[in-house]
């Protein structure tokens, strides 16, 4: 784009800047209306698809064992001082699952089959057996609910202790489900006192309710009340609690941050325009430009996902920025700091010849750096995964919304405005912010100053601290875990606010934590899968599967039984679980066991079809048969549910290959959080690999601009330093503070380069016009006027942007606190990169000119 389009671009602006306002205000309304026209679905890094072998073990075993896709609401009863197995607290259990039982919303949502489940049942269910047998009568099932508590109430304190040692003798052989299942981890088999205990509540899929996710949900909530109302320390955890407390922690945080936000923003806005129309006008853009956004959302139908999350605060940190790029020229241009219109120009200039001046000075480093943005988190558009290339789609069309917002109708728009006081007889001469005397034009003239002092020392320090951060960032944490995405319980400081603003209690992540470190856990996220193919009836593949159910090493996520085993279910475990209830399966078993191992060894195939024959739910479990013998084999792996993705990954697969390793098998693992942890690998990849293309297109762009401008490629070099340097400061500051590189934080990282492109952009134009303008100008006294002038602005947007978006540090809810903090370093990091190196770089490359002049020239 030469001077001579620019000229004729602000020249076609101001001559017809109400043609413009009206053209561009009904094309927001044109584009705004997808908002409200299209009804997009919520996206979620869970339902991203994956073509690899974990994913296609997981399709096998959906298609030969089949799913349940069931909800499971998990109540734990603890008392760390005592015991939660006397006769009063298992009463209280089965009165709350009456409860449950008689609320007919809850009861809705329930399984058909044995919906509720703990150790309250199985003492229940003893004592009535018991009951029954005393007086002689034969029992005809499974006792109800009220027949347990029945029989319950009818025995002392003793009568339970002696129910509670036979059901919990782990030599005993009692019918019904292993009462230890529902206690701790390190419960010690055989004693009846336990400081706590899990009862499950199995809700049918969410698919095949009434009113759906939304109806299970309200039934968890309402099974959370019901705890509190019964028990001192309780509680209920499930997906729909979970998910109503990271809604709140998110609202109450918004309720605390925003008007802080508010403040600050409009502060730092205030004290940079010190004009309430230019504030407004800032404003207004703003709101055009996430209308934009919101529609171009809508008319491409993208899906709201956690992705997604930077977009809106990207082009919300570019408009403010644009703005007081847009405001600050057209005010320079009134003052006469920038290039003359002729001999006869009059300071201060009318609005129409300031605004053509300003819009011509800066409307070329505002297209170079949506160019260089738009195209850079487009070409995220190359990743295989759809959530990806929404981004990519979203972040392009927001970038260049911005750009017709805030280089055309705001303009515009202002022109008019400033025609209209003019017209009514209001001299309005602000200056921009740094060009006059004050402490900001000091700071900024001492950079410039101290810039050309030292500038090798700068550039030294720098370099060292980015080498330092990219050190740093070799260390990073690239786990993803889903409990960190749990609300914390806010701090004192934050539960003293007075009314609306105090927020409410938040212990699901403690609540998920105890339930980690302490169950073996059902639901979502709480096991993994490992899909074992071929020999399966080979007895060394049986002792392999066996072995993976030894006494997992320290650290692991395998959650552990009673005893110490790990939580694995395989045909090995239901051999030996049937075996102790069926004489039949015992029998066979023993006539082939040589080793004295419990599993047979030899003639394998003929024991799993005993197996079949006596308890085929157990055996379709974990075997699947076909009519031409035993294809595969599977193993059903209990993990902690708020342990890392890959975390559990790596655990599992190292299972899986001790179970390969018996040679006659192959062993792939799956399940849910192997796919999370094979998405979130993915999706780190694709964001790592954009961006080194996103730097390669922008490096790509500016060489040709500068070249084609300037006849300099190696401006760009100069231009593209302090945004790599920045990044490296940024990644080093997240190593140091702990804060994970993955899926989340890498888009929100992207913002790094997004805006530091734009302030480097914006300066390095700067700093050329300045040298072209004036071609006796030094190169001094061009840096000095640049970086007070563009500086000025760039602190405005830095300070501002940073200041609303830091401010969710103080969220309640971890994303947001995450995305706060690392957003704001990346702008102050963007910031002090642009106004500090960008100089020093220009006078580095100055000196080396000068040195390679000399050579030359002999001298």
């Amino acid at each position: 784009m030469s001077g001579r389009i620019v000229d004729r671009y602000a020249d076609v602006l101001v001559e017809h800047s109400k043609l413009v306002v009206l053209i561009l205000l009904v094309a927001t309304a044109l584009v705004a209306a997808g908002a409200v026209l299209d009804d997009t679905e919520d996206g979620q890094i869970g339902q991203f698809e994956t073509d690899g072998e974990e994913q296609q073990a997981l399709d096998e075993i959906d298609a030969t064992y089949g799913t349940d896709d069931g909800v499971v609401t998990q109540i734990v009863v603890r008392d760390e001082d005592g015991d939660v197995l006397t006769r009063e607290s298992l009463l209280d259990g089965l009165e709350l699952q009456q409860a449950i039982r008689e609320d007919d919303e809850i009861n809705a949502t329930l399984h058909t089959d044995d919906p509720i489940g703990g150790v309250e049942n199985v003492v229940g269910t003893a004592a009535y057996f018991q009951q029954q047998a005393e007086q002689g009568e034969q029992p005809s099932g499974e006792p109800t609910l009220d027949e347990q508590i029945e029989a319950l109430e009818a025995v002392d304190e003793e009568a339970v202790d002696d129910l509670l040692a036979d059901v919990l003798d782990p030599d005993a052989d009692t019918p019904g489900p292993d009462a230890t299942a529902f206690l701790p981890t390190s419960y010690d088999p055989g004693e009846t006192t336990a400081d706590a205990r899990l009862t499950f509540v199995f809700h049918a899929p969410a698919d095949s309710v009434e009113g759906g996710e939304d109806a299970v949900g309200a039934a968890q909530l309402t099974i959370d009340g019901l705890v509190d109302e019964r028990f001192e320390d309780a509680f209920a955890f499930g997906g729909g609690i979970t998910d109503d407390a990271s809604t709140r922690a998110v609202g109450d945080s918004f309720a605390i941050i925003t008007p802080v936000a508010l403040v600050l923003v409009l502060g730092v806005l205030g004290f940079a325009y010190r004009d309430v129309v230019d504030v407004l006008l800032g404003v207004f853009g703003i709101a055009t430009v996430m209308a934009w956004l919101a529609g171009i959302q809508g008319w491409l139908s993208i899906p709201s996902s956690q992705l997604l999350i930077a977009v809106p605060f990207l082009v919300i940190g570019l408009s403010i920025d644009y703005s007081l790029h847009v405001v600050m020229r057209y005010r320079e241009a009134k003052e006469g700091r920038l290039r003359d219109d002729g001999p006869d120009a009059t300071v201060p200039r009318e609005p129409t010849t300031a605004m053509r001046l300003g819009v011509a000075s800066v409307i070329l480093a505002l297209a170079a750096a949506t160019f260089s943005t738009g195209i850079g988190f487009l070409s995220n558009y190359v990743s295989p995964l759809a959530a990806i290339q929404d981004f990519a789609l979203l972040s392009a069309g927001g970038i260049l919304a911005t750009l017709i917002v805030f280089g055309a109708l705001v303009p515009a728009t202002k022109l008019e405005v400033e025609r209209l006081l003019a017209r009514r007889g209001r001299e309005r001469r602000n200056r921009a912010v740094g060009v006059e005397a004050g402490p900001i034009n000091r700071a900024l003239s001492g950079v410039v100053s101290l810039v050309q002092r030292r500038p090798v020392a700068i550039l030294v320090i720098a370099l060292l601290l980015a080498s330092a951060g990219a050190y740093g960032a070799t260390g990073i944490d690239t786990e993803f875990n889903e409990a960190d995405f749990l609300p914390e319980d806010p701090p004192d400081w934050i539960k003293s606010l007075p009314g609306p603003l105090a927020p409410g209690d938040y212990d699901v992540r403690e609540n998920a934590a105890y339930l980690g470190d302490n169950f073996r856990q059902q639901g979502d996220g709480t096991e993994t899968q490992i899909l074992v193919r071929g020999a399966v009836t080979d007895p060394d593949a049986l002792v392999a599967m066996d072995e993976a159910s030894a006494p997992p090493a320290e650290g692991s996520t395998i959650v552990t039984r009673p005893g110490g085993n790990a939580a694995v279910d395989s045909p090995a475990t239901v051999l030996r679980d049937v075996a102790a209830e069926e004489d039949d399966l015992a029998e066979a078993i023993e006539e082939r066991d040589e080793t004295a191992n419990g599993l047979p060894d030899e003639d394998v195939a003929s024991v799993y079809d005993q197996l079949y024959e006596t308890a085929p739910d157990r055996a379709e479990d974990v075997l699947y048969r076909t009519d031409d013998g035993y294809e595969s084999a599977r193993l059903l792996v209990g993990v902690q549910g708020d342990a890392s993705a890959q975390s559990v990954a790596e655990d599992t697969r190292g299972l899986a290959a001790g179970v390969e390793a018996s040679g006659s098998v192959t062993a792939i693992a799956t399940g849910g959080p192997v796919i999370t942890a094979v998405l979130q690998d993915a999706l780190l990849e694709t964001l790592v690999q954009a961006f080194a293309v996103t730097l390669v297109v922008i490096m790509a762009f500016l060489s040709v601009l500068y070249w084609t401008r300037h006849g300099a490629p190696d401006l760009a070099v100069v231009t593209i330093t302090p945004v790599l340097v920045a990044l490296a400061w940024l990644l080093g500051t997240m190593a140091a503070l702990d804060i994970p590189f993955n899926s989340e934080t890498a888009v929100i990282t992207s913002l790094a380069i997004g805006l530091g492109v734009d302030y480097s952009i914006h300066l390095s134009e700067r700093i050329q016009d300045e040298l072209l303008d004036s071609e006796d100008e030094s190169l001094g006294e061009a840096l000095s006027r640049a970086v007070a002038g563009t500086g000025g602005a760039l602190l405005g947007s830095a300070a501002t942007t940073a200041a609303g978006f830091g401010v969710l540090a103080l969220a309640l809810a971890p994303p947001l606190r995450r995305f706060g903090l690392v957003t704001g370093l990346s702008i102050v990091y963007a910031f002090i990169a642009c106004v500090v190196l960008l100089p020093v770089l220009f006078v580095v490359r100055e000196r080396i000119k000068d040195w390679r002049a000399d050579r030359q020239t002999g001298r």
